[in-house]
C-alpha cells in the first residue's frame, strides 16, 4: 500500500510542473471514472473546471467496458482521477493510463489520499458460507518484474486428473455463465483467466463426479511489453464427497485440509509461487498454504441440482445433482485486499477533495486562490454532512444496526458510524431462484432478524433473489447509493443524505 501512494504522489509530483492547460472555453477538461468523483472535483474546480465521468449515470463502475470515445475523452483530458484500489476494471484503467497526455495528471486517488488523512480498512468478506469459498487471487506488487497497474497475470488449468470433470465458471450479474476452465472438451489454452496485480475474484467450482481430484495451475506476467514472464506451478487436490482427511495431498506429505472459510488459488508475483491462500484455520487471518500440500473438501453437502436454463447445459443433464463450491458474490467482482468504496466514510471524501484541489492547482497555478477557496468552504460542508450522517445512524438502536446490501459497498459506512455488515449467499443466479437459494437468504434474514434489506438502485437486476425473500419474509426493501447516482441523487452530499435517511426509516423503528 505504501509503495502504492508513494507512486501515486510521484506522478502527481512529476505532472504538477506542466504548464496550464484549458479547453476551449478556458476551463480545465477533468475526467474521472465515476460520477461521485466528477462531482467532487467540480465542488473544488468551481467555474475553472468541466468534470465528467467516464462512467455514465447508473453504470456499475466494477464492470463498465471503455468505448473508442472514451479514449478520445481521456486523450483530450487535462487531469485524470480514478478510484482505483480495483474499484474499476482493469480495461477502464488500461485506455486511461494509455492515452493520457504525459503532461496531464493522472491520479489514482484511494492510494494516494492516506496522506491526506483517508482511512482504510481491508474488504471483510463475511457471508456465513457452509462450504469453503474458493477464489484466484494475485499477490505481491512484482516490481522487480517490471509490474504496474496496467499489467496482468494469467493463471491457466494445464493438466486435471481425477473421475469426473472440473469447471470453474463465474455466474455474471444478469445469470451468463463465464467459464474460466473447463475440462469437459479438454484443457487448452483457452482454460485459463487474467487478473490485474493485487486483485482476486469469485468463481463456482463443479465437479460432475464425486472422488479425488488433482488440479494443476501455472501463472504468467503480461506487462504489455510483448513478453510473457513464466512464474511458478502448483497442483492442488480436491476431495470432492469423499472424507478429506484420508486424501493424500499431490506432494504426498501431510495433508492441510481446507474445508471452511475464504481461500484463493494463489500466484505470487514476487516469489513467482503459486500456492492456497487461506483463512480456514484462523478466522479474518489469510496465510499460505503450499499447493502441494492443499486438500480441499468439497463435501456431500455442496451437492447442488444443475439449474434448467440452457445456458449452464454445459454442467450437464438439467436437475442432475453435482459438487459445486458457490461463487457467493453475484456478477464478476474482481477486487483486492482493500476496500475501495472509501467515500462511504465522509471523512474519507475530505481526503479525496483536498487531493483534488492540490492536484488542480498543480495544473493550473492561477486558479490557486479559487481551489483553496472552494475547497474550504466545501469541507466545512462535508463536516455538516458527517455530523448529519453520524447523528441520524445514532438514533438506530444498535441491535437493528444489520445491512443486508446486494454488493459488499458499505464496509466504511458501517465502520465510521458503528453499523454491521452481513451478507448473503446466491451461488448460482440462473433466471429463478433454486429453493436452496431462498432457504440461505431466508435462514440468514431469520436469524439476524432485520426489518429490511438494501438494493441499489443501479444494480437492480442482481437483487432478484433478495427482494422476493424478504418480501416472502415480510422484510421492507429499501434503497441505499454505493458507487452509482441516479437521476433522484445527482451529488455526494445528497448520495449520503439519503443513505443517512433511508436507514433511518427502515431501520430505526422499534419492534
Amino acid at each position: 500500500m505504501k509503495r502504492a501512494i508513494a507512486a501515486a504522489l510521484s506522478l502527481t509530483l512529476l505532472t504538477g510542473c506542466a504548464a496550464t492547460a484549458a479547453g476551449s472555453d478556458g476551463k480545465l477538461n477533468v475526467v474521472t471514472t465515476t460520477e461521485i468523483l466528477a462531482d467532487l472535483v467540480q465542488q473544488v474546480g468551481g467555474s475553472r473546471v468541466n468534470a465528467s465521468s467516464l462512467v455514465p449515470s447508473g453504470g456499475d463502475p466494477h464492470s463498465y467496458e471503455p468505448t473508442p470515445a472514451d479514449a478520445k475523452r481521456v486523450a483530450k483530458a487535462d487531469v485524470t482521477f480514478t478510484n482505483h484500489l480495483l474499484l474499476e476494471p482493469q480495461s477502464l484503467i488500461k485506455t486511461i493510463d494509455a492515452n493520457a497526455d504525459k503532461d496531464a495528471p493522472n491520479v489514482s486517488l484511494a492510494e494516494a489520499a492516506e496522506s491526506y488523512g483517508a482511512h482504510v480498512i481491508p474488504l471483510v468478506e463475511n457471508l456465513g458460507l457452509d462450504v469453503l469459498w474458493l477464489g484466484l487471487r494475485v499477490r505481491g506488487t512484482g516490481k522487480q518484474r517490471g509490474a504496474t497497474r496496467t499489467s496482468s497475470v494469467q493463471l491457466a488449468a494445464t493438466k486435471l486428473d481425477g473421475p469426473g470433470q472440473l469447471v470453474a465458471y463465474l455466474t455474471e450479474s444478469l445469470g451468463q455463465p463465464d467459464r474460466y476452465f473447463d475440462s469437459t472438451n479438454g484443457l487448452d489454452k483457452s482454460d485459463s483467466t487474467t487478473l490485474p496485480p493485487a486483485a482476486h475474484t469469485h468463481l463456482n467450482w463443479a465437479f460432475t463426479k464425486p472422488g479425488i481430484y488433482h488440479l494443476t495451475l501455472n501463472g504468467t506476467l503480461d506487462n504489455n511489453d510483448g513478453k510473457l514472464q513464466p512464474l511458478g506451478q502448483g497442483t492442488f487436490t480436491f476431495a470432492v464427497g469423499v472424507e478429506p482427511h484420508t486424501v493424500k495431498p499431490a506432494a504426498g506429505g501431510k495433508a492441510t485440509v481446507l474445508a471452511d472459510g475464504h481461500t484463493d488459488l494463489t500466484v505470487d508475483l514476487d516469489s513467482g509461487q503459486v500456492y492456497a491462500y487461506s483463512d480456514a484455520h484462523k478466522a479474518g487471518t489469510q496465510s499460505q498454504v503450499p499447493a502441494g500440500n492443499v486438500v480441499i473438501d468439497v463435501p456431500n453437502k455442496a451437492l447442488v441440482p444443475i439449474p434448467d436454463d440452457p445456458r449452464f447445459a454445459f454442467l450437464g443433464k438439467p436437475g442432475t445433482q453435482i459438487h459445486q463450491l458457490p461463487q457467493a458474490v453475484l456478477g464478476k467482482h474482481v477486487h483486492g485486499e482493500i476496500d475501495p468504496h472509501l467515500w462511504e466514510d465522509v471523512a474519507n471524501a475530505k481526503a479525496y477533495v483536498q487531493l483534488m484541489r492540490d492536484t488542480l492547482i498543480s495544473k493550473d497555478p492561477d486558479g490557486k486562490q479559487t481551489y483553496e477557496a472552494n475547497t474550504k468552504a466545501y469541507l466545512s460542508k462535508l463536516d455538516e454532512l458527517d455530523e448529519y450522517v453520524r447523528t441520524t445512524l445514532a438514533t438506530i438502536p444498535p441491535d437493528r444496526r444489520q445491512l443486508i446490501t446486494t454488493h459488499d459497498a458499505f464496509g466504511y459506512l458501517a465502520s465510521a458510524y458503528d453499523m454491521t455488515v452481513a451478507g448473503f449467499v446466491v451461488p448460482n443466479p440462473a433466471q429463478e431462484p433454486s429453493v436452496e437459494q431462498v432457504r440461505k437468504l431466508s435462514d440468514t434474514i431469520r436469524n439476524l432478524h432485520v426489518p429490511a434489506v438494501f438494493t441499489e438502485p443501479n444494480l437492480a437486476q442482481r437483487a432478484s433473489v433478495l427482494i422476493q425473500v424478504a418480501r416472502d419474509q415480510g422484510v421492507q426493501v429499501c434503497s441505499l447509493y454505493g458507487d452509482a447516482f441516479d437521476d433522484h441523487a445527482r451529488t455526494y452530499a445528497d448520495m449520503m443524505r439519503h443513505n443517512a435517511d433511508e436507514l433511518k426509516r427502515c431501520l430505526g423503528a422499534t419492534k
